[in-house]
């Protein structure tokens, strides 16, 4: 009889994960909402269960019993996945991860705390509106976003105290907890970082470098692997991550770390996830210009299996573009034509009915190519 995994998500940047694990032989099992995400197909058994309801997910697979639970690219999926694995005694990372990983501000605090660098920053309830003395000792451009939520949502950049309690009513109305972090702006060029920890080592797999809309709301509009930085650099990023991870009790997975890289070289961390990014960066990029498979390895480490780091064939570039207008899609129909790059992946396209593109939950779609 096949062994079990369950995976929390079904969306379109879960189901590499349904495919790979019934790839390696498992019988999947996935939650999500009915709505008609690819992994309700993909999956062996759906269950039309919200990732949020732990208890009820809980029960299920204690009929299920499942060799791991695992899911990818989703901060809110990691509480899920900590305690699901905690309670049934299999291999997760803990309720201080759980704390620390999916809470900005407390994120936050412990990178303060641990001497990881990272921006001076304040944490904003839902009833302080004193915004003088909330800003005071920060200096300006300010970064305001929600305390708990990923995907660019409700992010905004500030150069003064105008369009302030606009700004954080946004970043509130977008977190669970309604609260709002502000916290300084970096200069610098904007970069991800892919590791894969087991047993508390962590293992660096890939670095990404970032795209954006810029301000005021930092939308990814595209990702390419290898990052091209200096070796001295990517060394000095691996030591920063590598702590940090220690920072926030990461012990079994795959991470997402954002960086920013300064004029002067100096390595901030914006934030890390402990699960794998999403935008497709470790579920294609990863493997296509490295040859390690990252997915694979989150099914095994999840499953009880020992790490294997092991490189296939890959390519010399990999990049997955956004679209977030007409004019983007115009622009990936000329480089699919133009035959320089080859295409891989385009996902469905979303209907260009004309919405403005807010965060990345909102974009149209995305081609993913490499170039050898």
């Amino acid at each position: 009889m096949a062994e079990k995994i369950v995976i929390i998500g079904a969306s379109d940047f879960q189901n590499p994960l349904i495919l790979k694990a019934k790839e390696k032989g498992y019988e999947t099992h996935v939650f999500a909402w009915k709505d008609g995400a690819v992994g309700e197909e993909t999956a062996d058994y759906f269950y039309p269960v919200s990732i949020t309801e732990k208890e009820e997910i809980l029960e299920i697979c204690r009929q299920i019993q499942p060799a791991g639970i695992a899911s990818i690219g989703s901060d809110l999926a990691v509480v899920t996945v900590n305690y699901l694995a905690q309670q049934l005694g299999l291999r997760g990372n803990g309720p201080e991860n759980t704390r620390l990983a999916t809470n900005k501000y407390e994120m936050r605090r412990a990178f303060e705390a641990q001497g990881d660098p990272s921006p001076r920053f304040r944490l904003i309830q839902a009833a302080d509106q004193d915004w003088e003395r909330l800003t005071e000792g920060l200096a300006w451009p300010l970064i305001v976003k929600p305390a708990d939520r990923s995907g660019s949502r409700g992010i905004t950049k500030l150069t003064g105290p105008e369009g302030l309690e606009e700004a954080v009513e946004t970043a509130r109305g977008y977190s669970f907890l309604h609260q709002a972090v502000i916290e300084e702006y970096v200069q610098g060029e904007e970069f991800s970082v892919e590791f894969i920890s087991c047993e508390g080592n962590h293992h660096f797999l890939a670095m990404t470098r970032k795209f954006t809309t810029g301000a005021p709301h930092f939308i990814e509009t595209g990702h390419i692997q290898p990052a091209g930085v200096a070796e001295p650099v990517l060394e000095r990023v691996k030591q920063v991550v590598s702590h940090a991870l220690d920072t926030l009790h990461v012990t079994w997975g795959a991470s997402h770390a954002e960086v920013m890289i300064g004029p002067d070289g100096r390595v901030t961390i914006i934030e890390i996830g402990a699960r794998m990014g999403g935008d497709c960066i470790g579920s294609d990029l990863v493997p296509l210009s490295t040859g390690y498979d990252y997915v694979g390895m989150v099914v095994d480490i999840a499953c009880g299996k020992p790490l294997e780091l092991k490189q296939g064939p890959h390519h010399r570039e990999a990049c997955i573009r956004f679209v977030c207008s007409e004019a983007d899609l115009d622009k990936l129909r000329d480089i699919e034509n133009a035959g320089e790059e080859q295409v891989i992946r385009i996902s469905p396209m979303e209907p260009f009915d004309g919405h403005r593109v807010t965060d990345s939950s909102t974009r149209y779609g995305y081609m993913i190519t490499v170039r050898d």
